[in-house]
């Protein structure tokens, strides 16, 4: 050991992140790993497919790169982004100066509380089933995030006199796969106004949708309003690595309220929180190119069809899940409990791995959550071996 010992007020927030999930799950993974036929990991939506050609030449082409890039991102970078928006997430005249790329969507949401100045007697409004990042974000910066069912708000008992600084909407959500409609999101950001709190909605598995005829985002004219100042407030979170397999590349943008972007971008420049220029260069490329995404989600598409159907026949409820890369899952015994490790424990049993739903809050204790980022050969592994629990 160093000797090293943390002190002050950074000690405590450290101290007080929670362990790790998936360090918890180790003896399920030893377990499904001892299957003859080996893991079928469906535990982390990690892509397995190719990062599209298109991507990958211009990753390339910019792989001189000398100098530093800008923390702002390229025009070419900027201006993609926007089109993508008003093409795909119906963010009418968005302007380019209002996107900035960041180095992945996690390493936003885990320190944009930091970034936005908040501290301690400041609330960050997080779902009540949630991504764990959301409340890791509050807790670095020493504030306090409150989780709330769909459509809620802290109550008075909640806050405890304090004030609720950000709120955190996800749709789809992860993990569930449920999406908010029009109007839900357009009370969230009513409310969220009124209150004078910043909106940041992650909408990573956007592009995902499955039984839902679309999914809409809190920059959409219906949710956010028209005319000047229809952004105010409001912060759009996305990612290319699950709609163009770009996790190893680290690419993602926030877009939204131009004053915003401005401060986040002011702060980054300051901590060097800059994405590499031919990542940028990829990140431009892939925005502007749909035909991709189109065939990647045809790839999603066939995987949850196989595995939903395995789950189903083996007796189990698969629930929500009307978009994003996650099958939402329990035992047919009842939504309660804390019956999600059971159900993880006899899926390792068959050398499939799951996430248990505890992981996202104590209310999803009962669920697993089940990924669709397996190659076709262990999706159809995953889906014979399913068929050994039906019944």
């Amino acid at each position: 050991m160093s000797g090293w010992s943390a002190r002050g007020g950074g000690a405590s927030r450290t101290g007080a992140l929670p362990d790790f999930p998936w360090d918890t799950i180790r003896a399920a993974a030893d377990r499904a790993r001892s299957h003859p036929g080996g893991i079928v990991d469906l535990s982390v939506g990690t892509p397995v497919d190719p990062t599209p050609e298109v991507v990958q030449r211009a990753l390339r082409d910019a792989a001189d790169a000398p100098g530093y890039p800008l923390t702002a991102g390229t025009p070419a970078l900027r201006e993609a982004t926007a089109a993508w928006a008003a093409r795909t997430r119906g963010a009418v005249g968005l302007d380019p100066a209002a996107v900035l790329p960041t180095v992945g969507s996690k390493e936003l949401v885990a320190w944009l509380p930091t970034q936005l100045g908040l501290g301690p007697g400041d609330v960050v409004v997080i779902p009540e089933v949630a991504y764990p990042t959301y409340d890791v974000g509050a807790r670095l910066a020493g504030a306090r995030a409150v989780a709330v069912p769909p459509g809620g708000w802290p109550t008075e008992e909640q806050l405890a006199g304090d004030r609720v600084r950000l709120v955190w909407l996800n749709s789809p959500s992860n993990p569930t796969g449920a999406v908010a409609g029009v109007e839900q999101l357009r009370a969230a950001v009513d409310r969220a106004r009124a209150e004078g709190a910043v909106v940041a909605s992650d909408e990573c598995y956007a592009e995902l949708a499955w039984d839902v005829p679309e999914v809409p985002s809190v920059l959409d004219p219906r949710v956010c309003g028209t005319g000047p100042g229809s952004h105010d407030g409001l912060l759009l979170v996305t990612s290319l690595s699950k709609r163009s397999n770009l996790a190893g590349y680290r690419g993602a943008v926030v877009l939204g309220d131009r004053e915003l972007v401005a401060h986040l971008l002011a702060v980054r420049k300051h901590a060097g929180m800059i994405v590499p220029a031919p990542v940028q260069a990829a990140v431009a490329a892939a925005f502007a190119d749909d035909e991709h995404v189109a065939v990647q989600r045809e790839r999603y598409r066939e995987r949850r069809r196989v595995l939903r159907t395995a789950l189903e026949g083996a007796g189990l409820v698969v629930e929500h899940s009307e978009a994003g890369l996650y099958l939402w899952t329990r035992s047919a015994e009842g939504a309660g409990g804390s019956g999600g490790r059971d159900l993880l424990d006899r899926l390792a049993g068959v050398g499939v791995l799951v996430a248990p739903g505890d992981f996202y809050g104590p209310s999803a204790g009962a669920h697993v959550r089940v990924a669709l980022t397996a190659t076709d050969e262990r999706v159809r592994a995953a889906a014979a071996r399913l068929g050994s629990l039906a019944g």
